[in-house]
Parts: C-alpha cells; sequence; structure tokens
C-alpha cells in the first residue's frame, strides 16, 4: 500500500476498514523505515569498473507523503556488465530532470567505482551528452531510437502509426550505411505529409548514421533496446493510484 502512494493515515484507515483493528501511523512508520537501510547500501553499492552498454532515462511519477502529493523526476541507469547481464546502477529522485543532477550521478558513479563506459543511450536533454563526456571522455553518446520514435509519431495520426515505424525501421536497421541513406530517403517522400514528423529525424539523423560506425550485433544493441523501459513501466504499476 505505502509502495502505491497510499500515505500513512491512508493505510491505517484501510487496515481498519477491512481488518476491523487499527494500526498506529508510528508503526507504520516504523515498518516501512525498517527498509531505508537496505535500500541506502544498494544505492551506495560498489559497482563494476566497466560497463559496454549503459542506458539513461528520466520517467516524472506522483509521490505522495503525509503533507502533499508531488510530481518528482526518477533518474534510472541501467547497465550491461562485460558478463552481459543487467545491473540497475542506481535511482535518483529530483524534482525536475536537469544537466547538473545528471553530473552529479555521472560523479557518483565514478566514485563508486566505474571507470570506463563503451556506449550511453540516452534522451536528448541539453547538455546531457557534454555532462556524459566530461566525467567519461571516450564514451560513445547514442540517442536513443525509441525516444526518437516517440518525438516523431506525436506528429503522426494514430491510423498511420504502423506504417509510418515501419518505414523507420528500414533506415535505422539497414544493412549497411549506403541502404540507410537510401532508406531515408525513400521515408522523406514517402511522409512528407508530416514535416514535423520527418524533422524530428532530419535533425537527428547523426546519430542513426553513428549506428553504423560499428558491427551488427552492436547496432541491434543500440536500436532495439529500451533496457530502463521496463523499469519504469515497473514504477507506473506501483504508483498509481489506488482508485485509478
Amino acid at each position: 500500500m505505502y509502495a502505491r502512494g497510499m500515505s500513512q493515515r491512508d493505510i491505517s484507515s484501510t487496515i481498519e476498514d477491512i481488518y476491523g483493528f487499527s494500526v498506529s501511523h508510528e508503526m507504520i512508520s516504523d515498518i516501512t523505515d525498517t527498509v531505508l537501510p537496505d535500500l541506502e547500501e544498494w544505492q551506495s553499492r560498489p559497482l563494476s569498473n566497466c560497463y559496454p552498454f549503459v542506458f539513461v532515462d528520466c520517467l516524472y511519477t506522483t509521490i505522495r507523503n503525509e503533507y502533499e502529493t508531488k510530481k518528482y523526476a526518477v533518474y534510472t541507469m541501467l547497465g550491461y556488465t562485460m558478463e552481459g547481464k543487467k545491473d540497475i546502477l542506481g535511482l535518483w529522485l529530483n524534482e525536475t530532470e536537469s544537466k547538473h543532477k545528471w553530473m552529479q550521478i555521472f560523479d557518483e558513479i565514478k566514485a563508486r567505482g566505474v571507470e570506463d563506459i563503451f556506449f550511453i543511450s540516452m534522451d536528448g536533454v541539453s547538455g546531457l551528452e557534454d555532462g556524459a563526456r566530461a566525467i567519461f571522455p571516450q564514451v560513445v553518446v547514442q540517442r536513443c531510437m525509441v525516444h526518437l520514435i516517440r518525438n516523431s509519431i506525436k506528429y503522426v495520426l494514430s491510423k498511420d502509426y504502423k506504417a509510418f515505424t515501419a518505414a523507420l525501421k528500414k533506415v535505422y536497421a539497414a544493412p549497411s550505411l549506403k541502404a540507410c541513406h537510401s532508406a531515408f530517403e525513400t521515408f522523406q517522400q514517402q511522409w512528407a505529409t508530416y514535416p514535423r514528423a520527418v524533422d524530428v529525424w532530419k535533425r537527428n539523423f547523426s546519430h542513426v548514421e553513428q549506428l553504423f560506425d560499428y558491427g551488427s550485433a552492436i547496432r541491434k544493441i543500440m536500436y532495439t533496446t529500451n533496457a530502463v523501459e521496463s523499469i519504469h513501466s515497473s514504477f507506473r504499476k506501483v504508483t498509481k493510484k489506488e482508485h485509478s
């Protein structure tokens, strides 16, 4: 109940309604507080020294305490170890998403032992790319294809989503850079009726071209994986309002 955003007062009332006895706010607070040391230990644990792939994203979610309900930005960072295992590097709360906060997070993971990151997939938050390179100078920064798709289809009628995204896949999943350029030309002509959607890809096409600096296996990881999304999906479930 606490995870679903219910206040201590709501939890106490719900228990009394269902089970017929009351539980003090202090007891509920004591119970929820028992997990905090474990959470703090997990959040500050040492990390691997190298992550080939790291995916970063931010989710806005509503959090309620005894006094107010407020939206917060949850910063999420997930990496793949050299052995190919997923590792959530950490979760951070802040009132908004900002370059300054991301810089603090990159500093923190370096202090916790991360020496090298090969690829970072991220959205287009202003300054985020420069912030990542300031801490990890050799990192390759890749715009997340999932974010670009979302940013573009908001300008497309829902009846055209399927055909539009299928045409896009022929661009970023092309077998070669030459084929990518050819597919992009076709895409621009085919979807000229949605100039704002096409413009999203024109402005970010260098990030698509960058994919072809690497082999097909790496390209596929970078354009098919939005690993953070499954974490955010879990957040949405547990923070959904009780009566929604």
